[in-house]
């Protein structure tokens, strides 16, 4: 038993001097990876401020209302049209206006737009031209741009007219035509040369469609021979547009032509509340600054004041405005005939192409537009 023991520790022994003088094991080295080196960004040169852009030079474009407002939906919405319109032609214009609430306005806003750098000033209208004319003198480096004034001279002011007796004789031959009654009327704000301009017309269109045709339709509230007819005294009053409406469609008159501005206005609601009657629109699109009462404006005598505002801003921005009057008509766009937007598809295609042929003749002045030796 003994003996056993011996043999059996004699072999442990053995094994482990075997174990402790043979190769030890290596485990396969697990893999490592390299560190990651990202790519070296690209060298740039070193940052250099931009050249620094001259800032774009704005042109401060400033209109100044007559009482009406600027939303009139006539004459100094017009105007306006013409300072968007260049805002969206040119990009580096700024427009602003002053509403003048009474006469004594126009003065102070004048002053006030002379006073905060305006590039321009545009005064809308006659009433204006009074304090234009002031203000014009006091600041003779301020340029202006007037409205329906073109009898003042002055270096730093452009003064506009309009033929406007052209467009209005195409729609007083318009209402000739379309009538129904025989009889069509017309009616004034305030009656001056720029204003009995649009009756004069429409009255002597009426005359050459009678004269042509052998008709006898009858114009009420203005008589070219007396100078005489219908004025309501303002531009503002509705109310007084609703009582002359309702005067002139008593008596017959079926188609209405409101030289007033938003006066008008009365009139085409009383035409909406009679559901009959035809209006007339001066200034601007009637059918399209009133959709809702598109259905009762026949055509629109244009004066296209816009045309001018943009054109006189387009001067200031190349440096080539100037003291002068420009005179718009149909040869330039001034002014036009546009037909209403509802209205204007039952005016029969004849008449239409009756209207089209007195425009040659009316620029060659083979047919004339206004009374002799009145203006």
């Amino acid at each position: 038993m003994k003996k056993l023991y011996f043999v059996m520790a004699l072999l442990i022994v053995a094994s482990m001097v075997l174990t402790a003088c043979g190769t030890p094991a290596t485990e396969a080295p697990v893999a490592t990876e390299a560190p990651a080196t990202e790519a070296p960004a690209p060298t740039e040169a070193p940052a250099t401020a931009a050249p620094t852009e001259a800032p774009v030079e704005m042109t401060k474009v400033c209109q100044v209302t007559d009482t009406g407002g600027i939303d009139d939906k006539s004459f100094n919405a017009t105007a306006w049209k013409g300072v968007q319109d260049a805002i969206a032609q040119y990009g580096n214009v700024e427009g602003k206006y002053l509403e003048s609430q009474q006469q004594a306005d126009y003065e102070v806003n004048l002053n006030a737009f002379a006073s905060e750098g305006c590039d321009l000033i545009i005064p809308v209208g006659f009433l204006l031209a009074d304090a234009t004319t002031a203000a014009a003198t006091a600041n003779p480096e301020q340029k202006y741009a007037i409205i329906d004034v073109d009898y003042l001279a002055f270096p730093n002011l452009r003064g506009s007219g309009f033929a406007i007796d052209q467009a209005t004789f195409l729609n007083g031959y318009l209402a000739a035509g379309m009538t129904k009654t025989g009889k069509v009327g017309t009616y004034v704000g305030i009656a001056f040369p720029a204003t009995t301009k649009f009756m004069d017309g429409f009255a002597l269109g009426v005359a050459y469609y009678n004269k042509v045709k052998g008709t006898d339709v009858k114009v009420l509230g203005w008589d070219v021979t007396t100078r005489q007819g219908l004025e309501v005294g303002n531009f503002e009053s509705t109310d007084d547009g609703r009582k002359m409406g309702e005067q002139l469609m008593d008596e017959g008159a079926d188609i209405i032509m409101p030289v007033a501005g938003p006066v008008g206005l009365g009139t085409l609601a009383v035409m909406e509340e009679r559901g009959s009657g035809m209006l007339i629109g001066v200034d601007n699109d009637w059918s399209l600054a009133n959709p809702d009462k598109a259905d009762f404006i026949l055509s629109n005598a244009m004066k296209n004041m816009d045309v001018f505002v943009t054109e006189t801003i387009g001067m200031v921005i190349d440096g080539s405005f100037k003291g002068e009057n420009w005179i718009g008509n149909l040869e330039n766009g001034g002014v036009g005939l546009t037909y209403g937007s509802k209205l204007g598809d039952t005016v029969p295609a004849e008449l239409k192409a009756e209207i089209e042929a007195l425009i040659p003749l009316i620029q060659s002045g083979e047919i004339v537009t206004l009374p002799e030796g009145v203006y």
